[in-house]
């Protein structure tokens, strides 16, 4: 049988090598990583040693903000309108709920749960963990308080908690100046310093609010506490009190703002007082108002879309922006401008026959008093308010000199009152019609803005400011709220001529045939003012028809709308006002009795 071949020899020597190459290997590559952990460990420990520790203190210990008390606002004699009140809100702690679901049906029963204030709490509880409070429902009931303590034993995780919440005790009276705090949203997140809002749920949304949020809102304060790993809080390692924000003291009277409010009663329209010298605001009215305490917790949508689509606008602020035709209001303004111009004298006299035409046309500009007034001179033509005078002078100074006249009492432009929101209202000029319509200016407009009709807009506010310039014979400061002003010279005019205009607006109220004398008997002053009526809805020319439309009532909407200004006492003028009511008709019957109760509330409070 053949041999089987044999088994190769082993080279022994050979495979030593081998293996010693291959351990030589492995120990420089053990050796090479032991190094390099060892560097890597000395790194960590020392040269990364304060980084690595802040580090974990950090996740060991967290700082929670502690929000500031929000400061009061006060009127000028220190009575509160706008506080903080203890409140009390639902919480849950989904950690300790463990059938969630069926307690939040069970407080179904107890308390009304909006569905936003539902869709609020399922956002608020993902972003929350599990062991947090998150707030179901704010601003609870006494009974609802009580009910939810009855029935507390039922409901596994829910909690009550106190809380201070913004409360404006008298509510609608003073909404437009104070305005309301809300909660924060993203746009106020994106202009808000974030570290002196940490903690914060609401923030000044309009008004006195926003305008001094800064001063009301405070400092936060902060506590160092220690967690576990899941960031439960153990205990409270350091704690640093909140600064609460400061008071703040308006110059409003709490007693005149509730007098012209009553003496505006259900009327649309508002009422500015000012002191003359200082150009304290005294009274800012705008009606209807609306109630801020609704805005606080957040207002449901329905009463919001009801109060959007108010016919009479609550939310609108009528002495900031509302803008309206001053009608004959402005005659005393335009007064000056004719005497100082020389376009006329206190004696210059014109002939009123019921209408005006200007030369070359047949469009009749008319009197409110059929047939006209006859012959009157300045200070007939203030207290009877006659347009014609007011027509003729308007063509003497043309709109350009009118425009000129009249900004140096203020009109056209913003008065810098401390709020948001001001409109600067209209002073046409033949430039500024062309920049805004592109059409040259006509001399029919020039007409019409005599008598405060047309183009030209101002704000209730922008009236009192003019009228306190008026009465401090062109002497006074901006308005505000918080800060006084200094008072400057607005309007440089010559004593006869500032005598001559007093003399006519003293006549409107006190003159036998003033356009206001009905209120002279509930007087105890000396008053000066002005009616003015600021049409809405334009008249036809025709006679016929205007004595149609005569017999039947407008709607409420197409009425005019009634003005007065005025200052007391006449001889030493100490406040100056503007009264707008909106539809109201007639100045002298609507607006000048408003007028009047807020003076004579006004001097019995010492004015």
């Amino acid at each position: 049988m053949p041999r089987a071949p044999s088994a190769p020899v082993r080279d022994e020597h050979a495979e030593l090598a081998v293996i010693g190459r291959r351990y030589r290997w492995l120990v420089a590559v053990v050796f090479s990583v032991l190094v390099l952990l060892g560097l890597r460990f000395g790194k960590l420990q020392v040269v990364d040693h304060d980084l690595y520790a802040s580090r974990s203190e950090d996740n060991r210990i967290r700082l929670q903000a502690l929000p500031p008390n929000r400061g009061l606002v006060l009127d000028r004699h220190g009575r509160v309108l706008a506080e903080n009140l203890p409140a009390y809100r639902l919480v849950i702690v989904p950690e300790r709920s463990p059938a969630l679901a069926e307690t939040l049906v069970e407080l179904d029963k107890l308390v009304e749960i909006s569905a936003s204030e539902r869709e609020r709490f399922e956002r608020q509880r993902l972003r929350s963990r599990r062991f947090e409070s998150v707030p179901f429902k704010t601003n609870l009931s006494e009974e609802e308080v009580s009910r939810l303590a009855v029935h507390r034993h039922r409901l596994a995780g829910v909690e009550i908690e106190p809380y201070l919440t913004r409360h404006y005790p008298h509510g609608p009276e003073l909404a437009h100046v104070l305005g309301y705090v809300g909660r924060i949203d993203e746009r106020d997140l994106q202009r808000l310093p974030v570290e002196r809002y940490r903690g914060t749920s609401h923030v000044g949304k309009t008004g006195i609010e926003r305008q001094y949020e800064s001063v009301l809102h405070g400092q936060p304060g902060y506590e160092r506490v220690e967690t576990n790993a899941q960031g439960r809080v153990l205990r409270v390692l350091e704690r640093g009190e909140p600064q609460p924000g400061e008071d703040l003291r308006l110059s409003i009277d709490l007693d005149l703002q509730l007098a012209a409010v009553e003496a505006l009663g259900d009327e649309a329209g508002a009422v500015v007082v000012l002191d003359v010298a200082s150009g304290d605001v005294l009274a800012l009215v705008s009606q209807p108002g609306f109630d801020p305490n609704l805005f606080v917790h957040g207002i449901s949508a329905s009463l919001y879309n009801a109060l959007l689509t108010h016919p009479r606008r609550p939310l609108f602020n009528r002495f900031l922006a509302g803008g309206y035709e001053p009608g004959s209001t402005v005659k005393p303004f335009l007064s000056l401008a004719g005497l100082e111009t020389g376009a006329i004298t206190p004696h210059s006299r014109v002939f009123s026959n019921g209408e005006f035409r200007l030369p070359g046309h047949s469009r009749r500009y008319r009197d409110w008093r059929r047939g006209g007034h006859g012959w009157v001179d300045l200070e007939l033509a203030l207290a009877e308010s006659v347009n014609a005078y007011y027509y003729q002078l308007a063509v003497e100074l043309g709109i350009d000199r009118m425009a000129r006249e009249l900004a140096l009492f203020g009109f056209g432009r913003a008065t810098g009152l401390d709020l948001p929101g001001e409109s600067g209202g209209v002073l046409p000029t033949r430039s500024w019609k062309r920049a805004t319509f592109g059409e040259p200016w006509f001399p029919g407009e020039t007409v019409i803005t005599g008598i405060g009709q047309g183009f030209t807009v101002v704000t209730p506010l922008q009236l009192a400011h003019a009228t306190a310039a008026l009465a401090g014979r062109g002497r006074t400061a901006a308005p505000g709220l918080v800060a006084s002003r200094e008072p400057i010279q607005m309007v440089a005019h010559a004593d006869a001529h500032w005598d001559a205009v007093f003399d006519g607006l003293a006549a409107v109220v006190h003159g036998s045939s003033g356009t206001a004398r009905s209120i002279a008997r509930v007087l105890s002053v000396e008053v000066a003012g002005k009616t003015g009526t600021a049409q809405v809805f334009a008249r036809p020319d025709d006679d016929e028809e205007r004595a149609r439309l005569a017999t039947r009532e407008l709607p409420w909407h197409l009425r005019n709308h009634a003005l007065f200004i005025g200052f007391a006492p006449l001889d030493d003028p100490r406040i100056a006002l503007s009264v707008v009511v909106e539809h109201g008709g007639g100045g002298a019957s609507v607006a000048a009795p408003v007028a009047a109760a807020v003076v004579d509330r006004a001097m019995t409070l010492g004015y």
